[in-house]
């Protein structure tokens, strides 16, 4: 299967034409695929920190005498790769462009001080979606109602397979079983090994490695730390900052509850999900991560590229009532999501849309392909909804 063109590529494209960009993303989710997508429709360098001859390149500073776009890879590990950055955005802004890739050091590092403040866009990078593996990207105007497109018979089967492999891009395109278990052991390796190693002063890898494997298993609920502390017989502040790392580094994440108007809800306990959902056993919890991830996506795009406030959340009250996911724009609800295997099983959707004047209620089922409407709610197979999405 060929390549895939990343979604980011035209709006990283327009924002260098003003500043630095920034892209960040889990280890192996294409950042490298897209910085050589956007060099090739205009002179450039591409050089990565951890070749050595490149490496000599960054530090003498042997740019191209002619006008060119300088990316740079894995640049975070060089500890004083900001004011570096700075230095050089500053000499050469006139004549050069720079992307800068890598992890979530990205993240880390550029909020620990202004120095680069005003110099760069920065985009979050994510795996694949069934949008962008079909070319049917586009833009939503926020707070506007969602779209549910015609049946799409190739969309139904890239949902099975993405659903199978996930959406890093590697496994995805070798769609083979076996490939994707020796994928996914290497790659939780080299984020604890290596990944985790560089970003922090964990000596204790081997708990580390006993939490990433307690978590697949808590994915889609509310995360306890106190059960995870018993469990990995460490105290809370250990576990809460061994996740606060592997979120961090992409690879999971957790989504606050929505405490808006109801009384009841709470307002402290988070759910966690994994950016890689197929590493997941339990088909329910795979459907309902998977949904996290493109709506995530969703999200963050609306706040990169366009700057519009769009967060994440689910709902729940003190009577344990629930709906998965709630999409907000200025913190106003926009729309609600329940996934769920099949349609007709109980749910909240209708409570708390009337509760909380949530203008759209989305019911989002695993089989089937038809969708209809019922008072007031959207039924619709997954494979249709996640492409009003657009991303």
């Amino acid at each position: 299967m060929k390549s895939v063109n990343r979604y980011l590529v035209p709006a990283v494209r327009q924002d260098l034409r003003e500043k630095m960009v920034f892209v960040s993303g889990p280890r192996q989710v294409g950042k490298t695929t897209l910085a050589r997508q956007v060099l090739q429709r205009q002179a450039g360098l591409y050089l990565n920190w951890d070749n050595r001859e490149d490496r000599k390149t960054i530090l003498q500073g042997l740019w191209p005498p002619e006008p060119a776009l300088i990316v740079l890879d894995e640049l975070h590990k060089y500890r004083k790769w900001k004011s570096y950055l700075k230095g050089e955005f500053d000499v050469h802004r006139d004549k050069h462009t720079f992307l800068v890739t890598g992890s979530a050091r990205l993240n880390i590092y550029r909020r620990g001080g202004d120095s680069l403040q005003g110099r760069y866009h920065s985009h979050r990078l994510h795996p694949l979606s069934l949008c962008e593996i079909l070319g049917e990207l586009g833009s939503i105007e926020p707070g506007k109602p969602l779209k549910i497109p015609t049946e799409n018979p190739q969309g139904r089967q890239i949902f099975q397979d993405i659903s199978a492999y996930g959406g890093f891009p590697e496994p995805y395109m070798k769609a083979d079983a076996r490939f994707h278990r020796r994928w996914q052991k290497e790659h939780l390796e080299r984020v604890i090994e290596e990944d985790v190693r560089d970003l922090s002063n964990v000596v204790d890898l081997s708990s580390l490695q006993v939490l990433a494997d307690l978590l697949p298993a808590r994915a889609g609920s509310l995360l306890s730390l106190n059960n995870l502390r018993r469990d990995l017989e460490s105290s809370h502040r250990a576990v809460s900052h061994w996740l606060e790392i592997f979120e961090l580094l992409y690879y999971c994440y957790r989504l606050p509850p929505f405490s808006g108007r109801l009384s009841q809800t709470l307002r402290k306990e988070r759910k966690l999900y994994l950016w890689d959902w197929s590493a997941l056993e339990d088909p329910g919890a795979r459907f309902e991560n998977m949904i996290a991830g493109h709506l995530l996506k969703f999200c963050h795009l609306m706040e990169d590229r366009e700057g519009y406030d769009v967060q994440l959340h689910y709902i729940r009250d003190k009577s344990k009532r629930e709906v998965d996911f709630l999409v907000t724009y200025n913190r106003k609800p926009w729309f609600a999501v329940e996934a769920k295997g099949s349609p007709g099983r109980e749910h909240h959707l209708r409570y708390f849309g009337e509760r909380l004047s949530i203008p759209q209620l989305f019911y989002v089922f695993l089989e089937g392909k038809d969708f209809y409407e019922k008072d007031g709610i959207i039924y619709a197979p997954a494979s249709r909804f996640l492409r009003a999405l657009k991303v």
